[in-house]
């Protein structure tokens, strides 16, 4: 017959088992932002745009049309205004557009934006090509500086046809400190 176990005894085993737990749940959500990543490459879906250059269009399909509708977001710690200038296009599928959007830099510092786009719905990411885009690169302004910045973009002619409308949001992130590298 076995003799019970001290009580010392048994609140160091459930401690060691609580921490082990506690270390496998961090180690999961540690893993949880690639394991992600990689779901959203193979499925498609999160309406992640790719942050490549693409070819141009090789052909327009005229028999129909997509809208594309632009929103913007700004995170609270970014400082400044930032809006499309054209809130909804017609386009053509494989039809090149330019659009523009507005960023003034509201504070009495310089700061660095980064624009992270999305296409909604998920699926029509993988037909939405940017041929230049300031979402490529950090954006500086100065202190109350404006600048205009520009997207090249089109639709590709295989976006499937139950899909007619498009919307892409930019969300802008304050990298001020990692670009100046103190982040």
């Amino acid at each position: 017959m076995n003799a019970p176990q001290s009580q010392p005894a048994q609140h160091g085993r459930l401690a060691a088992r609580l921490l082990l737990v506690v270390v496998g749940m961090f180690g999961f959500g540690f893993a949880l932002v690639p394991l992600y990543d990689v779901f959203c490459d193979i499925t498609g879906i999160n309406g992640k745009t790719s942050q490549e250059v693409a070819a141009l269009s090789t052909g327009v399909d005229e028999s129909r049309t997509v809208t594309v509708e632009f929103v913007t977001y700004v995170r609270g710690d970014m400082p400044w205004e930032f809006k499309p200038v054209t809130e909804r296009i017609q386009v053509h599928p494989g039809e090149t557009h330019q659009v523009a959007f507005l960023a003034r830099n509201r504070s009495g510092e310089s700061t660095v934006g980064q624009a992270i786009p999305s296409v909604s719905p998920g699926t029509g990411a993988l037909y939405f090509s940017k041929i230049e885009c300031f979402c490529f690169n950090n954006q500086p302004l100065a202190a109350g500086e404006e600048a205009e910045m520009g997207l090249v973009f089109y639709v590709d002619p295989e976006l499937p046809e139950s899909i007619r409308t498009l919307t892409l949001s930019y969300t802008l992130y304050n990298i001020t400190e990692q670009a100046m590298g103190r982040g």
